[in-house]
């Protein structure tokens, strides 16, 4: 069986650190945990406002992804200022999404077509620092041609939309977003690009997504660190990883057929 990655997103327990200030719940600790439960990398969002991931949080991470053996996954916005910061820390891999400080998380996909001056610069300089970059955009062939003209060599889908659809129950649209996103990650695969998604996952549609077989990996944080509530990061993440490699046995068994 092709097997999925699942990269767990620790922002959020920042959040509750810092709700309160102080040090506790330590978002460290939280990635320490992930990959024991069996997270094949850590995705963290160090934004301009600092809101949750703080700079010394993002050192900490590369430390111990670096001990551990396993990637940490650099979400950014395409500023000098955060490219200057990823080349210096050198994660294995570096997501530039868009970023607006009133958002309440983030909204939509980046516009790689209409902003390819700045974003192909900033692909180019993480590059030369040895750093995999990513960019999350919705599933739209212009987009994901304009990400591939970056020389960007992954694209990270926006699964928001569908998620969103499929929560409040509009089924349609939500079937109509979903042929979006198969669409464009076939489109993606035949480009060369190695394909990720994410974005308001839960186990369902993690599930759902994991049997997309260009689909390599899947990073979720929001949904896992609220279950965490409930049951404990680490029964969640492990629920999350029986989640994605059934999808993924699903495709692999139609296949067979």
């Amino acid at each position: 069986m092709s097997r999925v990655r699942l990269g767990v997103n620790i922002d959020h327990v920042a959040t509750v650190r810092n709700a309160r200030g102080g040090l506790h719940p330590d978002p460290v600790r939280a990635a320490e945990l992930a990959i024991a439960a069996g997270a094949d990398g850590i995705t963290a969002h160090l934004r301009e406002d600092r809101r949750h991931i703080r700079d010394d949080d993002m050192a900490q991470l590369q430390q111990l992804c670096l001990r551990l053996g396993r990637p940490l996954n650099f979400e950014m916005a395409v500023t000098e200022e955060m490219v200057a910061i990823a080349s210096r820390t050198r994660p294995h891999a570096a997501c530039l999404v868009p970023e607006r400080r009133e958002e309440r998380t983030t909204e939509g996909g980046l516009d790689v077509a209409g902003q390819h001056n700045r974003v192909a610069p900033a692909v180019a300089a993480l590059a030369e620092a040895g750093v995999r970059v990513s960019l999350f955009i919705e599933a739209n062939l212009e987009q994901i041609r304009a990400a591939h003209h970056t020389g960007a060599p992954v694209v990270e889908l926006h699964t928001g939309a569908w998620c969103d659809a499929l929560a409040e129950g509009r089924v349609d649209e939500a079937a109509a977003i979903f042929e979006q996103l198969r669409a464009g990650a076939r489109l993606a695969d035949d480009l060369g690009l190695e394909v990720h998604a994410g974005h308001g996952l839960d186990f369902d549609t993690a599930r759902t997504i994991a049997a997309l077989p260009q689909v390599a990996e899947l990073n979720i944080g929001h949904y896992l660190v609220g279950e965490a509530i409930f049951t404990g990061l680490e029964p969640a993440i492990r629920r999350m990883r029986g989640a994605i490699d059934a999808g993924r046995a699903e495709h692999d068994h139609r296949d067979r057929l």
